[in-house]
């Protein structure tokens, strides 16, 4: 019978901090609580809260008559409300749309910013970036105005330039097409790409001038260049980017809101997850449902994320670690 020696020996007693140690680790935690105080207050208290909120049937106009139904209200959404499913694909159908657009649109500005043959960089970044600077809002009424089946100057320059009935009830009817609506408000979107394209431009500035020497010095032209040094290497930027966009795509809400205040016109096209869940909580006063339908959207952003991050290491480079 054999001896464990390794299980006898004594375990080594554990250093102790020294009052320097203590004191870093002292001022760490200082630093640290109001961080913590505001996460627990505003983030994971209104996150209780609301779970709590989705076991009741609750009105916060009579607070007094809340009810508790248990998971009746998980029930109605996963099983028997339509319009939750409905909704929710036509956030997925926007997003699909508009986040290849938005992404590739700020990629697009960013090479070309980047480039030592444009003159006045400095300049166009500026410009680029000052549309972020305008409130959602007023960019939406501009766009509106802008995408005028009637007036709209985007209707006109197409008449003109092509020749196509696109002005009038019967040209391009923007934002009153089914058809239509869902890249008119992509538009709304490539308005405000600025932040984006400061992110990519960062990225692309990041990537060693020598890989372009060497590529350039073994015949590669730009398309290569691009192809098989630029964007291999700003791949965590572009995962950056789809993770934060799939997640704003998801909670997409306030353009159908100003323009139709949620009638989900043309023919329901507009009226996305966010939408409904604003109508269910604060039209209706449905606040246990409305928390319902919140947490389902946070589970399934949640999934949807964690998915990103598994498939992330067979496309995503990183050069200085491993994943």
């Amino acid at each position: 019978m054999t001896v464990n020696t390794a299980a006898l020996q004594e375990k080594k007693p554990r250093a102790r901090m020294t009052k320097s140690q203590k004191r870093e680790a002292g001022w760490g935690l200082v630093f640290l609580t109001p961080w913590m105080i505001g996460f627990l207050a505003f983030y994971l208290a209104p996150m209780v809260a609301s779970f709590v909120f989705s076991l009741y049937d609750f009105n916060p106009a009579v607070p007094d008559q809340a009810k508790f139904i248990g998971f009746e209200n998980w029930h109605r959404a996963l099983f028997v409300d339509d319009e939750v499913r409905l909704s929710f694909f036509r956030t997925l159908h926007f997003a699909a749309i508009s986040l290849p657009i938005g992404l590739g649109f700020s990629l697009f500005l960013a090479i070309l910013l980047n480039s030592k043959n444009v003159l006045g960089k400095n300049i166009f970044r500026t410009l680029f970036y000052m549309p972020t600077m305008i409130p959602v809002v007023a960019v939406v009424l501009i766009w509106s105005g802008v995408l005028n089946e009637q007036t709209g100057w985007i209707n006109i320059l197409i008449e003109r330039l092509t020749g196509i009935k696109a002005v009038g009830t019967q040209g391009l009817r923007w934002l009153a097409d089914p058809k239509l609506v869902y890249y008119a408000y992509t538009m709304f979107g490539l308005w405000g790409v600025g932040n984006a394209m400061i992110i990519f431009l960062a990225g692309l500035q990041g990537v060693p001038t020598e890989l372009y020497e060497a590529a350039e010095i073994d015949g590669a032209n730009w398309f290569q260049r691009l192809f098989g040094i630029t964007i291999p290497l700003i791949t965590p930027v572009i995962f950056y980017q789809l993770v934060l966009g799939l997640i704003g795509s998801l909670q997409y809400f306030l353009a159908p809101f100003v323009l139709n205040r949620g009638t989900g016109f043309p023919e329901g096209m507009t009226r996305f997850y966010m939408v409904y869940f604003y109508k269910q909580s604060f039209t209706f006063f449905s606040m246990g449902y409305g928390a319902t339908l919140a947490w389902l959207m946070f589970i399934v952003a949640l999934v949807m994320t964690i998915v990103l991050f598994g498939t992330a290491r067979y496309w995503v480079y990183y050069a200085s670690e491993e994943r």
